[in-house]
């Protein structure tokens, strides 16, 4: 049984992926999502993000797996395939950012869905505009924002050269973007397989923005599975 790999969005749970998982598992792949932790010492980079997520899987007895990053997780997705890319069957990246940025407001909305102090009306306007396409409902990422684990990730990102994950690559690659993405525009997705993965699978997801996972969860099972499966 080949084992598929998860890594979350940024300060975000690993039961963002239950929907994904159990589309999954019913094709009979085994599948660990990484469960962020709540603090981590020191000032790590991505490497050191992703050196810890492997003895995670150490210890669980994987050794080579399929591996899907969301969001933040596609950038420690690819930073883990760099750094242990023999241990990698392939790499599917969902919403994959990093190169061109957002407009200007997105950053202060973005940083707003992990305040705390703010009200839940406020909130939940700054999670649509970032992570919900116009016509989505945002109401399932109501919870699981965790404004300490954003700090560490986020601060790993900053030390971290973008020129270590950015271009990482394997035989097989997926790469699942949404065209309404306002967090990592769609630009990304084709940036990134143009330039450092032409073999890849490109697909673009209509109406679905950054979260997709509740967004657009048949389109982008249906991309993952037949990807893994073809």
């Amino acid at each position: 049984m080949e084992t598929v790999v998860l890594v979350p969005s940024l300060g975000r749970p690993a039961t963002d992926f239950d929907a994904l998982c159990h589309s999954l598992q019913e094709e009979g792949f085994r599948t660990v999502a990484l469960e962020p932790r709540e603090t981590f010492p020191g000032k790590p980079t991505l490497h050191d993000l992703a050196a810890d997520s492997i003895s995670q899987l150490d210890a669980l007895g994987v050794e080579k797996f399929h591996i899907i990053g969301h969001a933040f997780g596609n950038r420690l997705s690819r930073c883990i395939t760099a750094d242990f890319n023999d241990r990698i069957l392939s790499l599917t990246l969902l919403a994959a950012g990093g190169l061109v940025e957002p407009e200007e407001h997105i950053w202060a909305a973005l940083s707003a869905c992990y305040d705390e102090s703010i009200s839940d009306e406020e909130h939940m306007k700054n999670v649509k505009m970032c992570f919900f396409a116009t016509d989505n409902d945002p109401t399932p990422w109501r919870g699981g924002w965790f404004p300490e684990v954003m700090k560490y990730q986020r601060a790993a990102v900053l030390r971290t050269p973008r020129e270590d994950w950015w271009g990482a690559s394997v035989e097989r690659v997926l790469v699942v973007q949404a065209l309404q993405d306002a967090v990592a525009p769609v630009e990304n997705g084709r940036r990134y397989v143009a330039e450092s993965a032409p073999h890849a699978r490109l697909v673009e997801i209509d109406g679905s923005s950054h979260a997709m996972l509740p967004e657009q969860p048949v389109a982008i099972a249906t991309a993952v599975i037949d990807f893994l499966k073809g």
